[in-house]
């Protein structure tokens, strides 16, 4: 698993850095999403994941390997 954020997109809503801490953490001057761990072992893929899922801006993106 990869993980690509956008800050450009990121409205700050703090849902990232909620639900998957290990990973996501907000900058202190604007509030945008902080990349802390671009490719999480697999015990945080799940919460890494559900981030995606809740973020309301689309700014987090999992990167799927392609496959066959």
């Amino acid at each position: 698993m990869r993980i690509q954020t956008d800050t450009e997109r990121c409205v700050g809503a703090g849902m990232c850095a909620l639900t998957a801490p290990e990973v996501f953490d907000q900058s202190e001057e604007d509030g945008t999403v902080v990349l802390l761990d671009a490719e999480p072992p697999p015990e945080r893929h799940a919460a890494a994941r559900q981030a995606e899922r809740l973020c309301p801006s689309g700014a987090v993106s999992i990167l799927r390997p392609a496959g066959p």
